[in-house]
């Protein structure tokens, strides 16, 4: 996934578009080795950061091209994919039915013809499609970006299945809705509306063809899709009102409830969740790059308790001052008193980037400084102290309540474990019965 190097300030500018490239009439795609990972969140031990792989080859490789539109190395989506039936299509894209060849997960595949990127504006939406798929993935009812590629000809967008289809031609079947499932409906549309918003984002193409069934079944999920024309903003006022007041009871924050996730969080998953954070793209976290720069209001490099206030308030959030002052003491790993960007990555980032394997392995690597295999008090010890979270205390509750075996260290098995235990966002049902 790349190198978990020092990522590139907040306020500069991502990686250049290069120019289009000509199309060739040879319609077979050229493949090649995909680096996600961008320089990132600082190491700030002088060891070389970790392989991501257990068993990473010695036998140099040929540069993969740059591709003009995600700007990282050419790789062939059906590498990894076998491309099936056609399920629908648009001005830019058609999507089909794509099947992992691993797992035999059946998923959905958009291919955008570059050949139809005419200019470096269409390339730009279709940069920022990408970016801000990833930056709201996980949200229970949005369609979740599983990866992006690109080859000579195309740019691919592989995402979960809604086999239901969508919802304009669900409501053409219908007929007919009674008020209360048109209310019910519109009820998951504007929580949707208020998850984009309160993430920095705005859809800009609602309609009913952009919302789709996740099955067939009556009752079944809706999920936004088609963000070829959402763009970030910055949020400067509430959430609508009328007349007054909003409600005292704010609708769901996914930030607020991701720094709460994190604050329960023990020192060792903290740090851990810091060495998966620099091993993110760009692309995943150019939205809570664009949230991190709408909070720091004296773009200072970071945010303070009362910017951080007001931005939770701004997403429609009322918090008392302890409880904000809780967030914040969280998120600031290195306890100066506000929260940098490193930081606030770390914090806010969707908790599914830890189901990936190889962000996990290149984690324990980090922790395992002798690669025994397993990490020790004095490891544990070591890697918390270079993050500036080790204060003498909770070294044995925190070994003893990871180390299943009681051997006094923790290998890989029980390493997962704790980093997976705890997270409610990992649960598809529980996040499916999240809106009714």
């Amino acid at each position: 996934m790349g190198n978990c190097c020092s990522r590139e300030n907040p306020d500069e500018a991502p990686t250049s578009v290069k120019e289009e490239e000509s199309n060739a009439d040879n319609s077979k795609d050229d493949g090649g080795n995909t680096n996600q990972g961008n320089n990132s969140i600082s190491n700030p031990s002088n060891k070389p950061a970790p392989s991501a792989s257990p068993a990473a080859s010695t036998k140099p490789s040929k540069p993969s091209q740059i591709g003009t539109v995600l700007g990282r190395p050419m790789e062939d989506v059906r590498s990894t994919y076998s491309i099936g039936k056609e399920l629908g299509r648009g001005q830019f894209g058609v999507t089909h039915l794509c099947t992992h060849k691993a797992t035999g997960e059946q998923l959905a595949c958009k291919t955008i013809a570059k050949r139809k990127l005419v200019n470096k504006e269409d390339i730009e939406d279709v940069r920022r499609e990408v970016q801000i798929m990833h930056h709201l993935t996980g949200q229970p009812n949005i369609v979740e970006l599983k990866g992006a590629y690109e080859d000579k000809h195309s740019v691919h967008l592989v995402m979960e299945l809604c086999a239901g289809g969508e919802l304009f031609d669900r409501i053409i079947a219908k007929g007919h809705y009674t008020e209360r499932a048109a209310a019910s409906l519109l009820r998951t549309i504007v929580q949707i509306v208020h998850t984009c918003h309160s993430m920095g984002v705005i859809h800009r193409d609602l309609k009913p063809e952009n919302f789709l069934l996740l099955s067939k079944d009556e009752d079944s999920p809706l999920k936004a899709t088609d963000f070829g024309l959402s763009v970030f903003y910055k949020q400067d006022h509430p959430w609508i009102k009328e007349d007054g007041e909003a409600p005292d009871t704010p609708l769901d924050n996914a930030v607020l409830n991701r720094l709460k996730q994190f604050r329960a969080m023990n020192k060792f998953k903290k740090v851990a969740l810091r060495v998966i954070a620099g091993c993110l793209s760009e692309e995943e976290i150019m939205g809570l790059k664009q949230m991190f720069k709408s909070m720091d209001t004296d773009n200072s490099g970071t945010i303070t308790l009362e910017e951080l206030k007001q931005g939770l308030a701004k997403q429609g959030t009322k918090l008392s001052e302890y409880e904000v002052k809780q967030l914040m003491e969280a998120a600031d790993a290195d306890g100066n008193g506000t929260i940098d960007y490193d930081e606030f990555i770390t914090a806010t980032m969707h908790l599914n980037r830890m189901d990936r394997e190889e962000h996990l392995y290149t984690a324990f690597q980090y922790f395992d400084k002798d690669n025994s295999g397993y990490i020790t008090t004095e490891e544990l010890e070591q890697a918390l102290r270079e993050y500036g979270m080790h204060d003498g205390r909770d070294i044995k509750e925190i070994l003893s309540e990871v180390d299943a075996d009681n051997d006094g260290r923790i290998n890989y098995d029980e390493f997962v474990a704790m980093m997976r235990k705890g997270n409610p966002e990992a649960n598809p049902k529980k996040r499916r019965d999240v809106f009714v």
